[in-house]
């Protein structure tokens, strides 16, 4: 896929002010999942949200409070989705700060003040005396717009900043890597359709602010890319379940995934069995001797177009 990220590359503890009113800080959890870090924005210059406060770590936590210092108080906490590296540090975010936090819904070790839905605003003030050192005083009020988009997570929400026609994106587009998709909370027809809707959007998006990496332009090519990708992938599962005429997810990981690193494979594992079922929902795969739908890593898949 084309690297089309632009922009400050991330570095934790750093921030980067990407917009008038938005500013990245990166999490201190680079990995294998997370790539430089998780990236958190703070928005608003009068009174701020945080999105995606990442995982519990002071540190993180201590340089948000520093960066909001001079730009106004943390008003909101939003999060993106509820897995490990996105919104653990909710809670004490907002116990450090009165912040209200703001969900799809509750989840494990996760539980807003707050849930709402696609297309759920909120208005962050403009900044009348112009104490962000990155922004003009009178710089005009900023809006939030809750974009449900399914599929790496059922519960994720990108944020829309109409002003600038940018969109946090958390995990839904990252860049320099492909998501992986979890069963059963995680769905391929659901994702493709998520990246559908956000290429669509009307006004068209200027720019990509990820939860992992750094910002991309050239929307409609990032995301063809993305499809483009996803697809080959579930045709790779599909002729390599043909060829076995069954199979588990094990029996054709090394085959579909052989283009990835043995630390990857793990995680791979999850997104085949989401493109197993996937197949089975198109009537081309059935799991064997189990209710459709009731299918677990172990399960054994026939061919069946």
């Amino acid at each position: 896929m084309p690297d089309l990220g632009f922009g400050p590359v991330p570095v934790p503890g750093v921030p980067n002010v990407l917009e008038p009113g938005v500013v990245r800080l990166t999490a201190p959890n680079p990995g294998l999942m997370t790539g430089p870090g998780t990236n958190t924005y703070l928005v608003g210059t009068a009174e701020l949200a945080v999105i995606d406060p990442g995982p519990d770590n002071e540190s993180h936590r201590a340089a948000l409070l520093e960066a909001a210092r001079t730009r106004g108080p943390i008003r909101w906490v939003l999060v993106t989705h509820t897995h490990i590296d996105h919104a653990p540090g909710a809670a004490a975010l907002a116990r450090a700060t009165g912040a209200q936090v703001i969900g799809f819904g509750p989840a494990e070790g996760f539980t807003p003040d707050l849930t709402v839905g696609d297309g759920w605003t909120l208005q962050l003030p403009a900044s009348a005396a112009g104490t962000d050192p990155s922004t003009p005083a009178g710089t005009a009020a900023l809006t939030l717009q809750a974009v449900h988009t399914p599929g790496h997570a059922s519960d994720h929400l990108c944020w829309l900043l109409p002003e600038h026609r940018m969109l946090l994106t958390g995990d839904h587009v990252m860049h320099g890597s492909t998501v992986v998709i979890r069963p059963p909370d995680g769905h391929v027809g659901e994702y493709l359709a998520s990246l559908s809707r956000i290429r669509d959007l009307t006004p068209p998006l200027a720019t990509l602010a990820p939860g992992h990496g750094r910002l991309m332009d050239h929307i409609p090519e990032v995301i063809d890319s993305l499809v483009a990708h996803r697809l080959g992938r579930h045709e790779r599962v599909a002729g390599a379940l043909q060829r076995a005429g069954s199979s588990t997810v094990d029996g054709l990981l090394s085959n579909v995934y052989a283009d990835v690193t043995a630390a990857q494979l793990p995680v791979a594992r999850f997104s085949l069995w989401a493109h197993l079922r996937r197949l089975t929902e198109e009537g081309r795969a059935e799991p064997i001797d189990i209710t459709p739908g009731q299918d677990t890593l172990q399960t054994a898949w026939r061919w069946v177009a």
